[in-house]
C-alpha cells in the first residue's frame, strides 16, 4: 500500500487519540539526526532484498503464544522470512531464531532488539510523539543495519508505508516490498497486559485500530494475509480470527 492510500486511516487514528503532529515531526527529525548515513540510504530497497517474493511470518506477543513453531511448516523454497514486532524479538532469540527484520518503536525489551541487530536483524525504528526519549537513548546503541520510519509522509531517509502499531506496521511493510504472503503468529487484539486499568484500556483501543488496519490491508493489499493458529492450521485474516498483539 502506498502512503496516500494509508494517510486517511492515520488521520482517523490521530484524531481518535489526539496525537500532536508537531511532536511526530520533532521525533522524526530527532531520529533522522541519530541514524547513520547508511541507515538513511534506500531503506525500502534494503528491506525489499530481504522480503520480496518470500513468505513473511510476523511474530507478535499474544499471551502464551511463544515463538513460532517453524518445524510444523512444510518446507518452503525460498524459506520464510521472520519479522518480529518489538518485544517478540526476545521471544524469537530465546528459541534460537534470529528475525530477519525487527519493527520497533522502542517500548519493549530493547536490549534484545540490539542483540538481534548484532546478529544480523535489520531493525526498523519508528519515531512518534511519545518516544523521543527512547529514540535519543537507544538508537545510538544499535550496532547493525537500521532503517527509520515515522507517522507522516515519506521523506529522505524515513519511510511510512502504513500501519500504526508495531504488528500491523510490520504487515504493511511486508506487503509494500512484495512479500508473497503474510502469516500472523502470536497476534491477539482482544487482550492487553498490565495492572493499570487506564493504560490497559488505551492499549486495547490501539489494538482495535490495529485490527482495522490489517482488515484494510487484507482487503486492498496485494499479499494475502493468514492467521497461523496454535494447532498448526491457517485461516485467511478477516479481522476477527486473531491469536494477535501489537504498539
Amino acid at each position: 500500500m502506498e502512503y496516500p492510500a494509508w494517510a486517511p486511516q492515520y488521520e482517523r487514528i490521530r484524531a481518535a487519540f489526539g496525537f500532536d503532529f508537531a511532536r511526530e515531526e520533532a521525533a522524526a527529525a530527532l531520529l533522522e539526526s541519530l541514524l547513520p548515513t547508511a541507515a538513511r540510504t534506500d531503506p525500502l530497497a534494503r528491506i525489499r532484498r530481504r522480503l520480496e517474493g518470500r513468505e513473511a511470518i510476523l511474530v507478535g506477543l499474544a499471551p502464551g503464544a511463544g515463538p513460532p513453531p517453524l518445524w510444523r511448516r512444510r518446507t518452503h523454497r525460498p524459506a520464510p522470512v521472520l519479522i518480529a514486532a518489538d518485544g517478540a524479538a526476545e521471544i524469537c532469540l530465546g528459541a534460537g531464531l534470529v528475525p530477519s527484520i525487527v519493527v520497533t518503536d522502542l517500548d519493549g525489551p530493547v536490549p534484545s532488539e540490539i542483540a538481534a541487530n548484532h546478529r544480523g536483524s535489520l531493525v526498523v525504528v519508528h519515531a512518534h510523539g511519545d518516544n523521543l526519549d527512547a529514540v535519543r537513548e537507544w538508537v545510538p546503541q544499535f550496532p547493525g543495519e537500521l532503517a527509520g520510519s515515522w507517522a507522516g509522509p515519506p521523506r529522505d531517509g524515513l519511510l511510512d508505508v502504513g500501519g500504526f502499531t508495531d504488528g500491523d506496521r510490520s504487515a504493511y511493510l511486508a506487503e509494500h516490498v512484495g512479500a508473497r504472503r503474510i502469516v500472523l503468529w502470536g497476534f491477539d487484539f482482544d487482550r492487553a497486559d498490565g495492572s493499570d486499568a487506564a493504560e490497559r484500556a488505551r492499549k486495547l483501543a490501539k489494538l482495535g485500530w490495529a485490527r482495522d488496519d490489517l482488515r484494510l490491508l487484507a482487503r486492498e493489499g496485494r499479499a494475502p494475509i493468514f492467521v497461523w493458529r496454535p494447532d498448526g492450521t491457517e485461516a485467511p485474516y478477516d479481522g476477527g480470527n486473531s491469536v494477535a498483539s501489537t504498539r
